[in-house]
């Protein structure tokens, strides 16, 4: 009887570890490369998602360095789904998708589906042309900072919070007190600073008069359709109308091939991916905002 349990477990032990080399394998061949990328066999475009808040544009400016090299992608084909964000990596998209259309050659169509507000929007404004869905939500021409002031609560509490500092504006936004009027005059000189540069794209981008856009460039939003009407978009089209018409631009036709990136993710990725610890943290984070909370970054309207 001991024999025939020794062996059921060998047995068992055996499976186990067979099961979990095939999984190993298989998951290294997924972070072998990019998935797809063997696919491009002839002339195509390439499609590219600009989803969610902007923070750090690493994914989608990868993906756009690299494949906008390759002889055989003739065109970008971005969709866009984001109220914006952060306008440093804001800036970077606009300046690399510029960069695709005037040193690499390649025509940029972007696709607002849901949202294209504040820092998408400024992304957008790079693109050859910009199709929209009628009901987008668009525009939010503007910036802003957060800070949020705990005084009264640390008060309340009887706490008192302060820091040595070696000049009057380094802990300036700070939760514990109220911005002085020096530091509230500094960050909106410094706001007004960056909506010229948002304006200075947008001129630029969608060859519009400074007066006009100074009518709208206030934060507020428009439908895709009143986008349209305004000049901030070219059409009021579906996603294969932005494709069709990209095909054009790269002479490739209407039923041009879109091949489809993905970013390659290491094992640690998977690992993080995988964990419903890290997935909880990361929803109560964004619940919370308490990746931006309290710090003075500039912000594109509507990404809160």
């Amino acid at each position: 009887m001991k024999r025939v349990v020794q062996v059921l477990f060998i047995l068992i032990l055996v499976i186990f570890i067979g099961s979990m080399l095939a999984g190993v394998g298989g998951m290294m061949a997924l972070f072998s490369g990019d998935e797809g990328e063997a696919h491009i066999k002839k002339s195509s475009v390439l499609a590219l998602d600009l989803d969610g808040v902007i923070i750090d544009g690493k994914d989608f400016l990868d993906l756009l360095r690299k494949h906008r090299k390759d002889d055989r992608i003739k065109g970008i084909l971005i969709r866009i789904n984001s109220p914006g964000g952060v306008v440093g990596p804001s800036q970077e998209i606009y300046d690399e998708i510029k960069r695709t259309r005037e040193e690499f050659k390649k025509p940029v169509v972007a696709y607002c589906s849901a949202v294209a507000a504040s820092g998408a929007y400024y992304a957008a404004a790079a693109a050859d042309k910009i199709f929209t869905t009628p009901g987008c939500m668009m525009g939010s021409i503007g910036v802003l900072m957060e800070f949020v002031n705990l005084e009264k609560l640390y008060d309340w509490a009887k706490i008192e919070r302060y820091a040595l500092t070696t000049g009057e504006y380094k802990n300036a936004g700070a939760e514990y007190k109220s911005l002085t009027p020096a530091q509230r005059s500094l960050f909106q000189d410094m706001l007004n600073d960056v909506l010229g540069q948002f304006k200075e794209a947008i001129i630029e981008g969608r060859k519009m008069k400074p007066e006009f856009l100074d009518q709208y460039a206030d934060g507020r939003i428009f439908t895709g359709r009143q986008g349209v009407k305004l000049g901030f978009a070219d059409q009021v089209g579906s996603w294969d109308d932005a494709r069709k018409a990209l095909g054009e631009l790269t002479g490739l036709g209407p039923d041009v091939e879109v091949f489809k990136a993905r970013k390659r993710k290491g094992f640690m990725d998977f690992l993080e991916d995988a964990s419903a610890e890290t997935r909880l943290h990361k929803t109560v984070q964004n619940l919370l905002h308490t990746e931006l909370n309290a710090r003075p970054l500039y912000l594109m309207p509507g990404a809160f």
